[in-house]
Formats: C-alpha cells, structure tokens, sequence
C-alpha cells in the first residue's frame, strides 16, 4: 500500500512517484491549494493538493486531523525560501495525484502537539498520545536499546533463555502479586519480583551465560521511577569475579550509549557505600551535583543547642553541614522565603527543621555570621564548620542533625534539589553531563528497628567478601558483600552481586536473617538442594530498561517510555484495570471477597 515512510521522503526521492500511508496531522487551505501535513512513525511529509485534479481535490477538502489516508504523488522540491531544516524532509514535497480515505476520525479529545496535557488525559487516551512524535521517538529509542543490548550479548556467548511468569511466593523485600489457582483450591502463585532464583538455578544446570529481557512485578508504593510491571535486563554468568563481571557490563552499557545516542559515557569511577553516604548522603549519588556533605558529628557533642549535640551523641545519630557556594549573596543569594520552603521540604524526609548560616563576613568572627543558633556554638565547633565545609563570604551553611538515615535523606535529596534548582544551575553548582559511577561494597544486613532483626540489604542470595562469612553469627553489621550498582546522573541503572554458590554459606546467612531451617527449605529448598550438586562460583545484575531509557530521553518519569503504563495508583487508565470480576469466576477461584473495613 505504500513505497516509502513519510518520513523518509528526501532529496534523493526527486522526481519520483511514491506512494505514502498515514496520519493528517494538519490540513491548511491557502486559498484553492490545500495543505497537508502527512504523519507516520519516521516523520512529516508536506503534501500539495492542487484544484487541477477535482476528485482528489474534493477528496482533500473533507480532510480534517487523525484522518487515515493513502496519498500518491510525485515528489518536487519546495518553492525556494520554504525550506523547513528541522524535517528531513523539509526540503521537498509531494503533489497529491490520488488521495484515498482509508478511514475518517472523530475529532480528536485533544490536539496531539498541546504541550500541556495533564497525564490522565494522556493514559486515558494512551492510544492517541502514542501518535505524538515525542512518544513515538521514545519507543522508536527503547526498541533499539533493546536491540543494542541484544546484539552485545549474543556477540559475548550469552543465550536469552525465559523463566517462568507463574511461580512460588517467596520474600524479596516488597510484595508479590498473587495469582489464584483453580486447580488447586486454597494455594497462589506469585509473579516474579525478578527472576533471580531460576537464573542461579541456570548456572548449576550449567547455562554459564543467561540473559533475559523480561517482566518483573512487585506491589510496592509507586513513584516516578517504579511501576508495578516493569522490564528488566537480567544477565547471569558464571566463572567470572565481581570486577571482571562490572568490566563487561560497563562495556555493554558504553556501547548502548554510544550506538543508540553517540554519547561516550567515558569513565565509570568506583566508590564504596560507605564514601557515597559519607559524602552525599545517598547510595545513588548524582555527580552532576557540586556539592558534598561536611562531617560534623564529632565536634558537636559537646554544644550547647540541643538538636546538634543530641543527634551527635545518639546511637547512630548524624550531624552534617551542606555548605551552598554563593547561597547568602544579596541579590543573588538563597532568599528567606526559598529557605522556609526547603525547611518544608526536608521535613518530608523526617527532619525536623533546618538549620542554616549565612557566612556574610568572615573577618568579623561571629559578627560575620548571621544565625540564631550560632550564639549556641562554641568556638572550637564554630571553626570546625567553617574550615572543614571551606566556607566563604557569601555563602550559605545548611545543618542536618539526627538519626543518620534521616540526615541522609533529608539533605541528600535537599542537595539535588538547590543543585537543580536555577540557583544552582546560574551559579555552576550543577554540570549538564553524563556522570556514571559504580558503588560497590555494600553492607550484607540492614537492622530493622520494627522488626528487630536484620534484613538482607540487596537479597539473601547476595555473597560476602571473602573472610567475612565468620560475622555473620557474631558481628553481622559488619559484614560487606560483594554486591554493586551502576548509577547514573542519580538513578540506579541496575545492579546485582556475585551469589552465594555453596550451601553451608548460603545456611549462615538465614541463621543471620532469623530465617529458620523450616522457613528456607519451604521457601528456597529448590535452591539450597540444587546448591549442593557442584554449584559454580557466579553472579550477574540486573538493569532496568525502563530507567535506562527514561535517562536517555530526559523524560521525568518511566511511564514517557513505556507504551502502556499504570498510574501511581497503579491503575490502567486506557483499560480501566483493575476491574470487578463476576461471581462465576470467583467461585472457580474458590475465593470469597470480604469487607476491607471489617
């Protein structure tokens, strides 16, 4: 039915007849010549209706937008002065010799170049807002990153193998989502959270290179990052140590970059959780960003303000100065107003206030200093902000004091946020770049305070650094693992470990969990048996297609990338899911619903 995209139609195509299929994104009547704007997937073609040929002139006056149409016609160069640079093919056009309607659209609910559609318009009409350019270069882009990283892997000796949707429920860290069995009354499986258990299982069957781009789900809270089905890249060896394993997917991700966008991604720097947090705060740390933390707990135990010397004093409590070059300028600085806002801001994260000050002159001593609380600062303390944070005249002294994953959040996230801000922007404290980095050497256990026990930082499957499996029964905080994530520009692109490949170690780290001998082998037996059959040393990771895309559009959230994505209530506004079902179905289900409130 066609010859070429629309898109496609160029210079190179002159003085040809072709025939095109697609979209009227617009019709123009100039006064006995009409216009059109012909869309499909590749781009625009400007299309000329001349009155010489009255059937397909009339034809052309019932066009109006979303018109599906066939177009044949002879391709010419665009009158000199009308060029349009941004197209490819801007410089020519086609006279229309024969149009043909291949189905007529109501008017559309909206116009598909309005730039300002709320996102409920956009999901409740996803089929439409897919037609939109920006949409359509996206998924243009995911297929080839897709492809990019197929083509590496096969060219590496890895196979795609594909693991199953419907399995056992087993604890990851957020909640499975359930399927009932009609079969067997009373039992559910679980769709997978990732498919972590078979890839290991993989590498005992002796499958030493697997990969995989799936779907994965977990019912956990949303944000712009997260959907509850979600596509991974999920890659497992085996034979291989954790650095050549990060060797060969930095490869992977630079060559992705480079084929898919031409950008060189350069060097991926290496840092420990311990410097990320101790630095900024976060295990994803966004190096666009330039500014760091300043370390202030041990010199504040001993002031006489409250909030300072009770965080620093408590059990792992945090005091951290984060010093904002240029932030007390008058008029240019960090205004009271903005600093009342990001009070607010931080208080989302659990901080309890924000406390600041203003370096305005420091040949003054305190009088160079504006803040109420620096009267309850000793002198020692005082110098000890002022050298360590480098400060100067002019800028603007931010104070988190708490528990250390409060001071962490809180002022990790207020450090984005005024490094993204225009401040920071004007005042060259953000870098428009590409900033990759690795973070390697993450604690093996969290300590949860609810629950009182440790829980598994990355999964239970995760291997110690070699040494370290002796602390599990004595001293479990202070175990590393060799586990790592690649992060970029802030957002955690994957990430993964070397896995535990011999049962008796794989045993110590239940006992560390609380995980009794019943609740492992109920849940992981498979695993622990097939462990025992000469499993090899291996490890992998994971990245997410979604969040790699995502960074490479610029979009703000992962639902831009993704055809047909849930809500942040994770609700299918196109398909209305998720929906009632009747009784017929739920009795085949043996399931009886009950009163949430009861």
């Amino acid at each position: 039915m066609r010859s070429t995209y629309c898109g496609l139609v160029t210079e190179a195509l002159l003085g040809q007849t072709v025939t095109l299929c697609g979209w009227v994104n617009r019709r123009r009547d100039h006064g006995g010549v009409i216009f059109v704007d012909l869309r499909d997937r590749e781009g625009y073609v400007q299309v000329v209706c001349d009155p010489d040929r009255p059937e397909m002139f009339a034809a052309s006056e019932t066009l109006r937008n979303e018109f599906c149409v066939q177009i044949k016609g002879l391709v010419r160069a665009r009158p000199e002065g009308t060029a349009n640079e941004t197209l490819k093919s801007g410089k020519v056009e086609v006279l229309c010799h024969e149009l043909t309607v291949l189905n007529p659209s109501v008017t559309p609910p909206f116009q598909l170049d309005d730039d300002n559609l709320s996102e409920t318009t956009r999901l409740t009409h996803r089929v439409l807002d897919l037609r939109r350019p920006y949409m359509q270069n996206n998924l243009m882009l995911r297929y080839r990153v897709s492809m990019e990283v197929r083509k590496f892997l096969d060219a590496h000796g890895f196979i795609d193998i594909e693991t199953p949707m419907l399995g056992k429920s087993t604890p990851e860290g957020a909640r499975d989502y359930l399927v009932p069995s009609r079969v067997h009354a009373g039992t559910f499986f679980a769709l997978p959270q990732s498919p972590q258990l078979f890839k290991q299982l993989l590498m005992v069957a002796g499958f030493d290179r697997y990969y995989q781009i799936t779907k994965c789900f977990r019912d956990e809270d949303l944000r712009a990052d997260r959907q509850p089905e979600f596509t991974q890249i999920d890659i497992e060896t085996s034979f291989l140590g954790e650095q050549e394993i990060r060797d060969l997917f930095q490869e992977m991700i630079s060559t992705v970059f480079k084929n898919t966008l031409g950008v060189d991604l350069g060097e991926f720097p290496v840092m420990t959780f311990q410097e990320a947090a101790a630095r900024y705060g976060s295990d994803k740390p966004d190096l666009r960003v330039k500014l760091e933390f300043t370390e202030l707990t041990d010199v504040m135990a001993d002031v006489d303000f409250k909030v300072f010397s009770g965080a620093a004093t408590m059990k792992n409590g945090r005091v951290v100065a984060l010093r904002v070059p240029g932030g007390s300028v008058e008029g240019g600085g960090i205004s009271r107003g903005e600093i009342d806002a990001y009070t607010e801001f931080v208080k989302i994260y659990g901080a309890k206030g924000l406390a600041y000050i203003r370096v305005n002159d420091l040949s003054k001593g305190r009088d160079g200093l504006q803040s109420p609380i620096v009267k309850n600062i000793h002198d020692k303390a005082l110098q000890a902000v002022l050298e360590r944070s480098g400060a100067q005249n002019g800028d603007l002294i931010f104070f988190g004091a708490d528990k250390a994953k409060i001071v962490n959040d809180a002022i990790g996230a207020l450090r984005i946020k005024i490094g993204h801000s225009e401040f920071g922007k004007k005042n060259g404290l953000f870098e428009k770049a590409w900033r990759p980095l690795w973070v390697t050497d993450f604690p093996m256990f969290e300590f949860d305070e609810d629950a009182q026990r440790y829980t598994a930082t990355h999964h239970p499957f995760t291997a110690p650094k070699d040494g370290h499996e002796d602390w599990m029964a004595t001293a479990p905080e202070k175990c590393i693992s060799k586990g790592y994530d690649m992060v970029l520009n802030g957002w955690e692109m994957g990430g993964g470990s070397v896995r535990i490949h011999r049962a008796d170690v794989q045993q110590k780290v239940f006992d560390a969990l609380k995980i009794t001998p019943e609740e492992a082998q109920d849940k992981f037996g498979f695993l622990l048996d097939a462990l025992q059959y000469g499993a090899p040393p291996h490890g992998g990771l994971a990245f997410g297609l979604d969040r790699i895309v995502t960074l490479m559009t610029g979009a703000e959230s992962i639902r831009d990338v993704i055809a047909f994505p849930k809500t942040q209530r994770a609700q299918d506004l196109l398909t209305q899911a998720p929906s009632t079902v009747d009784e017929k179905q739920l009795r085949e289900l043996h399931i009886r619903l009950r009163d949430p409130a009861v």
